[in-house]
């Protein structure tokens, strides 16, 4: 496999994991980095020894084929439209887009160009999320007919230094956090076919609890406490609650009721984590680590112990479909449902009415641990 050139527009925190993992998986070669603050592209490309450039540089360097946009949510539409408009490829941090029609737009520049989109979250491509997509794909816990998903906690304001953002349109726990969850349903249930829920939001304003801010209120303009239910194509009901107003709970991630069973799924924050089956007899039983190459701990999480990272595996699988001529499993297509699906629950808790979607997507293929190794070097 030939090496594409990858360049980085975004040299935030963010920026750090895809220059750390790329190296791991083939095909990719980061030869460049941009931000709109040069001495941050700079610092950054000095740090994991590669090129800065301006970000009008960069679109136009000969060197690059895929660009990474890792840009904040709000600049994520206007910044992939520029890279497919310089003739590269792009892959998105999550969540693509922050309407529906910017989505449809950027499919449509797309596919006129002839140019690839992708985008994160592509930890579903994690070891354990891929174990609990075979137990679903051998038939062990039955036919999945309804379940639950919950990211509950009380915001971003207790560490990040400029939380601002999250708590405007466009972001909020749904469109933050809610991509994880969502892209990893679509994996085990395929496409959601409606949505209801209600939304609200417990202050408003925020106060910053560290850094140089520390004490000053941010303005709370998106709901953050979304409970919704969703409906699939296959007939399963799901409750996803998404929210930033819980001090404490004791919610599971991720289960999934079958007619056989019950599948326990870790958080699709992380590639990694157990997963278990409750069976019919009322027995618990947790799985033996599948031999997967990204469930594998490759880093320490200050919280969480050792950690299985592989950010850039999404992009990584986008490149070798690229050249091999076939479907990345995060494509264009998956993500723009998504964005359908979180935007539809928004519009349903401002309504009081069920959406019906209005995209659709197919699941993507498994990733075997065979599959996930020969993405790596």
């Amino acid at each position: 496999m030939a090496n594409l050139g990858i360049g980085i527009i975004g040299a935030g925190n963010i920026s750090t994991s895809y220059l750390r993992l790329a190296p791991l998986f083939k095909g990719l070669e980061v030869r460049s980095v941009a931000d709109v603050n040069m001495d941050a592209a700079k610092a950054r490309a000095e740090e994991f020894g590669t090129r800065a450039q301006s970000v009008d540089d960069l679109l136009a360097n000969k060197d690059v084929d895929v660009v990474i946009n890792l840009t904040i949510p709000d600049a994520h539409y206007a910044v992939t439209k520029r890279i497919l408009e310089a003739g590269k490829h792009a892959y998105s941090e999550k969540p693509l887009v922050l309407t529906l029609e910017q989505g449809v737009a950027l499919r449509d520049l797309a596919k006129a160009k002839g140019l690839a989109v992708g985008c994160a979250p592509d930890t579903f491509l994690g070891g354990a999320h891929q174990q609990a997509r075979a137990v679903l794909d051998e038939g062990r816990v039955g036919q999945i007919t309804s379940g639950s998903a919950a990211v509950l906690n009380h915001g971003m304001e207790h560490w990040h230094p400029n939380p601002d953002f999250f708590f405007l349109p466009g972001a909020g726990p749904m469109l933050d956090l809610g991509p994880y969850y969502v892209a990893d349903l679509v994996n085990f249930l395929g496409p959601v076919k409606r949505v209801g829920a209600l939304t609200s939001s417990a202050q408003a304003e925020r106060v910053i609890s560290n850094g140089p801010r520390e004490g000053e209120t941010v303005p709370v303009k998106t709901p953050t406490n979304i409970h919704a239910l969703l409906e699939f194509h296959n007939g399963a009901t799901i409750n996803l609650s998404t929210s930033w107003d819980v001090w404490h709970h004791k919610r599971n991630h991720f289960e999934l009721y079958g007619t056989e069973g019950t599948l326990y799924v870790p958080d699709p924050n992380f590639f990694g984590g157990a997963v278990e089956i409750g069976g019919k007899d009322g027995s618990l039983t947790e799985l033996d680590p599948w031999d997967h190459p990204f469930g594998v701990p490759n880093q320490e999480h200050p919280d969480r112990g050792p950690l299985a990272n592989y950010r850039t595996a999404g992009l990584a699988d986008m490149v070798a479909a690229l050249q091999g001529g076939r479907d990345a499993r995060c494509s264009l297509e998956r993500a723009l449902h998504g964005v359908d699906v979180m935007t539809a629950c928004l519009k349903s808790g401002e309504t009081g009415q069920f959406v019906t979607l209005t995209t659709t997507c197919t699941r993507p293929a498994a990733l075997s641990p065979d599959e996930a190794r020969a993405l790596l070097r």
